[in-house]
């Protein structure tokens, strides 16, 4: 038995300040390629026929998201977002009472539709455990041998990578559920570093859809000029 994913709302957490980027404004709105790093992110998201609804989780100190071209897209909404990643998704999630939540980073912006559409398919053909749908997320397997290190920086160990991902976003759950795990883990004072994370400490296993290289978080400057170049590529090629 498999499910049939119809309603979609998009959350998007945007309402951290990226203090590893050094600049002098949040980074989702540092400018890339003609517009701010959100407006990208908003784009693709908005433009996507399965998606219905794209809130966006912004600090109640945000003075640059009503200069956006998207802030007054018909199918975006606005919610006052908290302190850390789940508590903004919490707040995106509190204006949805059913269907499907996926969660994006704000400061992913070359995020492609033909991942969305990879991401929609592995959730609905996954298989359901006691009739319960255990959502998906796109991933990367790691490339790379994997080390392990102590205080001093030097290395402990090599970690076999067989098996091992780097997660992604988006991350596309059931709404009530993700909702009810990522409130209950917070309170059992779990670690949550994704929404995957939650589902996770809730006994779900949620499957894992190898996604593009090219959908990287921008967190340090030089992804900047890394993001412009993949957001070109993008331009020049269909997905």
């Amino acid at each position: 038995m498999t499910n049939v994913i119809e309603q979609i709302a998009a959350i998007v957490p945007a309402a951290g300040i990226g203090s590893r980027m050094g600049a002098e404004i949040p980074k989702q709105y540092l400018m890339l390629n003609g517009q701010p790093i959100l407006g990208h992110t908003l784009d693709i998201l908005l433009t996507h026929p399965r998606i219905e609804r794209v809130i966006v989780a912004l600090s109640p100190d945000d003075t640059y998201f009503e200069a956006l071209a998207q802030s007054k897209h018909p199918k975006l909404e606005r919610v006052i977002g908290g302190n850390e990643r789940a508590d903004s998704v919490l707040a995106g999630l509190s204006l949805v009472t059913g269907g499907w939540a996926l969660v994006h980073d704000a400061a992913r912006p070359c995020l492609t539709s033909g991942d969305i559409n990879k991401l929609i398919m592995a959730a609905e053909q996954a298989p359901l455990v006691n009739d319960v749908p255990q959502g998906a997320i796109l991933a990367m397997p790691v490339r790379d041998t994997m080390k392990r290190g102590n205080a001093d920086g030097q290395i402990m160990a090599t970690v076999c990578r067989e098996a091992l991902w780097h997660a992604l976003t988006p991350q596309l759950f059931p709404t009530l559920q993700l909702r009810d795990n990522l409130t209950n883990a917070l309170a059992a004072g779990a670690t949550i570093t994704d929404e995957a994370s939650a589902m996770e400490w809730a006994g779900m296993a949620p499957a894992l859809v190898a996604g593009r290289g090219d959908n990287i978080k921008v967190t340090h400057p030089d992804d900047l000029r890394l993001a412009a170049l993949f957001l070109n590529n993008n331009l020049n090629h269909s997905d």
